[in-house]
Formats: structure tokens, sequence, C-alpha cells
């Protein structure tokens, strides 16, 4: 970890309640930032923003739907209000959904879209608008594997993932005028609450063991049989965050243990 190395930065991060974005969310405040825990679930957020005020860091929590424009913009006003800039966007939140791709709902693919690309549309556009006025910022996606590869069963997750690599280098080509960079995180499976629930949702559709789906499924391909861990991914998204210039923007980085080389 560098140390301090976020001194005087705020940071908004979408879906940092639980799982990866609390990880970052925490992680970022150790190293001197401001946190803006920004979630659908305003009680969750709370309870993680505290966390972090109780461990001497600087949080706020916000609700925020990012799929509603308004709510969009009127949380990034509540941050404004609060601390008059936002140097870091991590834009995280976001949902899964198992199922064939002959079996799927339009409903169920239109929300996963809409929460994966939609939400990282609006708050990029949102947060772009006060980045440019400062000339400075760094713009963080949540990304995946899967936005290399692909797999069975996760046809909305997938396309969405891809989506984020298209946006993040239009971003990065757009916002290099102003000093803002934007790259895409990309973790291989890590075990959070998120991934918990396809274990054995994938085990019922394949008509295999959990373990199974463990195995020769999520870690069939890395070179170790080790799940990444929420810190591997803190620890990217905190490297990026403090790195200054514009020699890493438009890139993605897989943090995979071997499962996707570039």
């Amino acid at each position: 970890m560098i140390a301090h190395s976020l001194d005087h930065q705020v940071a908004l991060i979408t879906g940092a309640a639980s799982g990866i974005g609390k990880q970052i969310a925490e992680t970022f405040a150790q190293a001197g930032a401001t946190v803006i825990i920004a979630d659908l679930n305003l009680a969750a957020a709370e309870r993680t923003a505290q966390e972090i005020i109780q461990a001497g860091g600087q949080a706020l929590a916000i609700a925020m739907n990012v799929c509603d424009e308004e709510a969009v913009n009127q949380g990034i006003e509540t941050v404004m209000a609060h601390f008059k800039k936002i140097d870091i966007l991590v834009s995280n939140a976001g949902v899964q959904h198992i199922e064939a791709l002959d079996q799927l709902a339009f409903s169920d693919w239109k929300k996963m879209l809409s929460i994966h690309l939609d939400g990282a549309f609006l708050t990029t556009k949102a947060c772009l608008k006060v980045m440019y006025q400062a000339n400075s910022g760094c713009i963080l996606y949540m990304g995946s594997v899967h936005s290399k590869e692909a797999s069975r069963l996760k046809g909305p997750y997938v396309t969405a993932k891809h989506g984020l690599l298209g946006l993040c280098k239009v971003v990065a080509k757009e916002g290099a005028a102003h000093h803002v960079r934007a790259n895409v995180i990309c973790p291989g499976y890590v075990r959070t609450p998120l991934v918990d629930k396809q274990i054995p949702e994938q085990a019922k559709t394949l008509g295999i063991s959990e373990e199974e789906v463990i195995q020769k499924i999520m870690l069939a391909e890395t070179v170790d049989g080790e799940f990444t861990t929420a810190e591997d991914i803190s620890d990217l998204a905190l490297f990026l965050a403090a790195f200054k210039t514009n020699a890493l923007t438009g890139q993605s980085f897989v943090a995979s243990h071997g499962w996707f080389m570039e």
C-alpha cells in the first residue's frame, strides 16, 4: 500500500456498502482519501461509512440508484455541497444474473445492462463535469475477466463488462485534455456475496456439485486454484488512483491468478 498517497482526495465509490466496493473504500480511506459510500442500500452504506470513521478515516454515505439520472445528479450535488470536488470515481455497482440466453427474459437483459453500463455512463457524465472544471480526475471501472472472456449462463454480464472497455477508452481520449484518466480493473472470481450466491445457482443449473462449480468452472483456468481477494483488487485500485499521469489511461488490468493472460 502507498501510505497516504490519496491525501486530500475525494473518492466516490458506487456499490460500496459491501464486497469489493467496501474494501476499496476502506483502502482509500487508509491512504488518506475522503470516501463517499454511494449505494442503493443507504442503511448499509451508513454502516460502512461509520466503520471507516471509527477506524480513523473520513467517509460520507449517500443513497444512489446508478440507473436513475436524477438520483445520480442529486448524489453528485450532495458530494459537491460537502466537499466542493470529486477527484476519483470508482464505478463499481453491479449485480449478476445466471441463466441461459434462450431462457433469458428481455427485462432481465435490460436490467443487467442498465446497472452496469447505464450506471457507469451516468456517474461518469456527472463526475466528468466536476473533473473537467478542476482539470484533474481519475475514473476506475470495475470490469471483470468477463471483460475479456465469456462464460456460459452470463450473457448480459459478459456483454456489459465488455462494454465497459469501450466506454473507458472513449473517456480516456476525451478526458486527456482535462488531465482525467480512466482505466478498467478486471478481477477474477472474488469470494464476495455476489459470487457466493452464484455457486449454488450454477450448481443447480449445470447439475453439478458446488465444489465442482468452484474447482471446475470458477478456478479451473487459474494457475494455482486460488480465488482473487478483495484486498488484491483494492490494492490495484489504489495504485491506479494514485498514479499521476496519462501514461496509464484507457487500459485494462486483469487480476485473476492467471485465469486470463494478455
